[in-house]
């Protein structure tokens, strides 16, 4: 008998989620008579104890008769059970100072750690995320923020929703004035934003035609990274060779500067990559962009103003754009940011549905195994030592 447990979230400030629901709990019991659930009781999950308790799944304080133990965030290290297996976003493989302590803790307890982040499907594209519920969020509060810098129109937070569907509610009848939204990137957090311009009735304009016309309702366009960046030689673009070589290429996005009032950002950005614009451009007249949705939300990063995370209770601030000082936001002479870094946590029930079903249509089969590629290709640690793949973090481990 597999004994999973589904622990609570304990990292401050609480998160909602969960990796699998009360139904998806029940399907597998029923499905998998060798797997036994076992959920540990929580009071800000955004799945009550009795949704658990009504959908027939066992709630324990006690999970440690399980040998696989499945969060979503980061693990106080002084939570960890020693010598178990545990999946959920480490934030580690890219040696992040602040769980530094958590990934020693790991190793001294003797605990196997598969990363959710690490885990990918034979052509490398990653299995799990909350991009798409990311891009949903990211996008409305994008409009949002617009809405109240202007003062021409209002949206209810997200947060307030009980769930997607009561979002969707809330946008029968609302009417946009004229603007102009760009939108970057291609995966699933510009899915998401997708997703809600088409709720809110928002026309695609292809780039060119958006950078020289004026619109009398709101419109959108999309600019994926090959849009975005040119190999500055001869001006083409090759998907691996700018993951490898970001820094030979050009960015490309300027001219929308002055034809955008709100830009959604969903690109994939590390420190080699040109950042949209600079400061410099920032500050200039005609820089047209007065809301910024910084949904992949990289501090200092393709977003120079994005100045460090928001919170879902007070999610945007502003930027001063000559002194590059944060403000209270919604000031004249501004550019507000939006940088929430949980966007997922303000619809917990609908994005984790989302990520349950992508864990038990890809992932679940892979932990009844002896041996799975899958799962080791995404072990950072095992019982206690690195594994031949992460044995670069050592160092980081070490120190």
């Amino acid at each position: 008998m597999l004994q999973i447990g589904l622990i609570r979230e304990e990292k401050q400030p609480h998160d909602n989620r969960v990796a699998f629901t009360p139904l998806q709990c029940q399907w597998i019991t029923r499905n998998y008579p060798q797997v036994n659930i076992t959920v540990q009781p929580s009071d800000w999950r955004c799945f009550k104890n009795d949704e658990y308790l009504k959908a027939g799944v066992t709630l324990s304080e006690d999970l440690s008769h399980c040998q696989v133990l499945l969060g979503i965030k980061e693990v106080p290290s002084e939570k960890l059970l020693a010598g178990k297996t545990y999946l959920f976003f480490s934030h580690t493989r890219k040696k992040q100072p602040q769980n530094q302590h958590l990934l020693q803790t790991i190793l001294q307890k003797q605990i196997t750690l598969i990363d959710y982040e690490c885990l990918v499907h034979e052509d490398g594209q990653r299995i799990l995320g909350f991009g798409f519920f990311a891009g949903v969020v990211g996008a409305h509060n994008g409009i949002l923020t617009y809405g109240k810098k202007t003062g021409t129109f209002s949206l209810t937070p997200v947060h307030e929703c009980h769930d997607f569907k009561e979002l969707i509610n809330h946008y029968f009848g609302t009417k946009l004035p004229p603007l102009k939204i760009a939108i970057t990137g291609s995966g699933r957090v510009a899915a998401g934003t997708l997703e809600v311009m088409g709720l809110l009735g928002i026309k695609y304009i292809p780039p060119e035609e958006y950078l020289i016309n004026n619109y009398a309702y709101p419109v959108y366009t999309q600019l994926k990274a090959g849009e975005l960046y040119l190999r500055k030689t001869d001006k083409t673009y090759s998907r691996e060779d700018f993951h490898l070589h970001p820094d030979k290429y050009d960015c490309r996005f300027l001219p929308f500067v002055t034809a955008t009032d709100i830009l959604m950002n969903g690109i994939y950005w590390d420190e080699r990559i040109a950042p949209l614009f600079t400061w410099t451009d920032l500050a200039k007249d005609n820089f047209r962009i007065r809301a910024i949705a910084d949904i992949t939300d990289d501090t200092n990063g393709s977003i120079p103003s994005n100045l460090g995370d928001s919170t879902i209770e007070d999610p945007v601030y502003g930027v001063d754009r000559h002194t590059h000082v944060k403000t209270a936001p919604y000031l004249p002479d501004t550019v507000d940011m939006m940088c929430v870094s949980n966007l997922p946590n303000e619809l917990p029930r609908d994005a984790s549905q989302y990520f349950g079903d992508q864990l038990m249509k890809y992932v679940f089969d892979e932990l009844l195994k002896d041996q799975s590629e899958t799962l080791h290709n995404a072990t950072i640690a095992q019982k206690g030592h690195l594994t031949e793949r992460f044995s670069y973090l050592q160092d980081y481990a070490d120190l």
